[in-house]
Formats: structure tokens, C-alpha cells, sequence
């Protein structure tokens, strides 16, 4: 039979891969005989598959769980629950942003400083001088892709700024009115000058860059698509 097999974290690194198809002679495979299989075919990967977690379509599987044909098996570290020392918050809600609940969220015990920007619907926008009135702003995603690219853009913060702990990237979806918050970003870190100013500048930014996120305005003026200008080129592709 035919299975696919995905490989996580350390696991992907010492295997070399992420997925790969693998043909079992038994049909009655079970995961305790993947794991012998496995670890013959990437003996450097052995101890590593020795004390991984296993998951068969989606949801954990044990040892004893037979494997069918057309299987998709993950293998991969015991999860921390999203990492309880370096928090990471995304999201696309409907209601208010709830600041005070994001920055507890992304503190840990060496939490010395967090840095949160966050946006608020503005009642004029200058437009070539002027000032037409803003009644209310709507705003739509594409959804899948641009929660995948918060994390994506937490992953750029963590490479460029290794000590910041915490990171959240919120971004409201839907009508909003005049002085509602519309988006969050937040970093924490042991010391002010650790890097959270300059990651949650490079979150906001970057949300505007590459998160397909749009806003239409609504006012005096009638109502438009507001578009940006950044045109994403193959590097802003995630590469993990």
C-alpha cells in the first residue's frame, strides 16, 4: 500500500524532508512498524522517531493504530502548546480587539517590556488636500492565505529579532465604525531594547505588505476599494 508520510521540526531537518510517499509491503502496517521502518531507512533519524508523536488524517494515533492505504501519518515533536515560552497569536475576529487580554497573552515570566501598535478608524482621511468624513469602514480577507501569512511574518520577526518572546497579529474583518480598533500588533521581550519596538513596526508593515487584507471606505465621498502599491516578488514567498 501507499501512505504519506509528513515529518515536522527536528524531525524534518535530520530526515531531510517534509513529505515524502512511502510504499509498505503490509497492509496491516501499524505505526510502531512505520516508526522500525522509518528509523532503518534514516538511521540518524532514529532516536528522534523513537520519541515522537504520531498523528494518522489529521488526528493523534498510537503505536498499536493500523495504517490504511492512501494514509497521510505525521510524525513530530510533543507539541508545547504553541510554544508557552514564545506565545503567537493570529487572528481575524469580528469584534473589538481586546488589548489588555492580547498583552497578557504574549507576556512570559522574563517579560520586561511589551510594544503594541493598533489602529483605530479615523472619521476623515486627507485626500489631495482634503478632508471628506469617514462613516464607516468594511473590511474582507482572504482568509486561509492571510492567517498563513501572520505567521509567516512572525517567523521574519523571530529571525531578525531572536529575543522578542511574544508576538500577535490581529486584523478585524467587517463593518467598522468611526473610532473602532481595527488592527494589533504586539511583541514582548525581556528589555526594551531587545527588539520589540523595531519587530512590532516590521509586523504592521509587513501586514500591509504581503496579509491580503482590504478595507473600503465609506463617507461624504462615496465609497471605495482602498488598494495598496506593494507588489509581493518571489522572496516574500514563506520559506519554511
Amino acid at each position: 500500500m501507499r501512505i504519506t508520510v509528513l515529518f515536522f521540526a527536528t524531525l524534518r531537518d535530520v530526515v531531510g524532508a517534509r513529505q515524502m510517499n512511502v510504499e509498505l509491503d503490509d497492509a496491516a502496517s501499524t505505526i510502531e512498524r512505520l516508526r522500525a521502518e522509518l528509523s532503518e531507512r534514516y538511521p540518524a533519524a532514529a532516536d528522534n522517531l523513537k520519541v515522537a508523536l504520531a498523528a494518522i488524517n489529521e488526528e493523534f494515533a498510537f503505536d498499536h493504530d493500523r495504517i490504511g492505504d492512501g494514509d497521510e501519518v505525521a510524525f513530530f515533536p510533543p507539541v508545547s502548546g504553541g510554544e508557552a515560552e514564545r506565545p503567537e497569536i493570529f487572528r481575524l475576529p469580528r469584534e473589538p480587539i481586546n488589548h489588555d487580554e492580547i498583552i497578557a497573552a504574549v507576556r512570559t515570566e522574563r517579560t520586561g517590556a511589551v510594544c503594541v501598535f493598533t489602529g483605530t478608524v479615523r472619521g476623515q482621511t486627507d485626500k489631495d488636500g482634503h478632508l471628506p468624513q469617514t462613516d464607516y469602514l468594511e473590511y474582507e480577507a482572504y482568509e486561509p492565505m492571510a492567517l498563513a501569512k501572520m505567521k509567516q511574518a512572525a517567523a521574519e520577526i523571530r529571525q531578525r529579532w531572536p529575543k522578542v518572546e511574544g508576538i500577535a497579529i490581529v486584523q478585524r474583518l467587517g463593518q467598522l465604525q468611526v473610532g473602532d480598533n481595527t488592527v494589533l500588533c504586539a511583541c514582548s521581550s525581556p528589555h526594551r531594547d531587545d527588539g520589540c519596538f523595531e519587530a512590532a513596526r516590521y509586523g504592521i508593515d509587513r501586514l500591509k505588505e504581503i496579509v491580503p487584507v482590504w478595507k473600503k471606505e465609506v463617507g461624504g465621498a462615496g465609497e471605495s476599494w482602498i488598494e495598496g502599491e506593494y507588489r509581493p516578488s518571489p522572496v516574500d514567498r514563506d520559506r519554511a
